[in-house]
């Protein structure tokens, strides 16, 4: 299997984790989730938002639930949020619908991972492409990157 940027990050960081491929057909989350054979609440996707400040935060949340925007907005203390248009992720990010994930994105930018992840030993995040994923530690991720944890779903 061909290295993704986030894979090689992780190894540069000797970061324990697994690879896995799939269809680059599908990007809805919870067929990803039925894909890998995963409880959906184990599978976690990577949301981009700007908020009224013109900041840009990033925030993941499992793809069994929605993102509560007021929440976020909340815990980044910005008076709004809204997720970005589709067409603005790839510029902003490196990354297109369906293979973003929170590591290796352009810029680093406020990322807040919701606090479900961390009843889990492994969560699945894309690996930044379309068709795989990577089960990770959430310790790792937090590990490597500075994220804060937060309750930012939909109740």
């Amino acid at each position: 299997m061909e290295k993704t940027n986030v894979m090689r990050i992780l190894d540069q960081k000797k970061i324990n984790y697994k690879a896995i491929c799939y269809d680059n057909s599908i990007v809805d989350g919870l067929k990803i989730a039925s894909i890998l054979n995963e409880n959906p609440n184990h599978v976690f996707k990577t949301l981009v938002t700007v908020a009224n400040t013109k900041e840009y935060y990033v925030f993941i949340i499992s793809v069994a639930h929605e993102l509560d925007l007021k929440k976020c907005a909340k815990v980044a203390a910005v008076k709004s949020i809204e997720m970005i248009k589709q067409k603005e992720l790839l510029p902003l990010t490196g990354y297109i619908h369906g293979g973003c994930s929170p590591i290796g994105m352009k810029k680093a930018f406020k990322t807040f991972i919701d606090a479900e992840a961390l009843n889990y030993d492994t969560i699945f995040i894309s690996a930044g492409k379309v068709g795989r994923q990577i089960e990770i530690c959430p310790s790792d991720l937090l590990k490597i990157m500075n994220i804060k944890i937060a309750d930012i779903k939909t109740s």
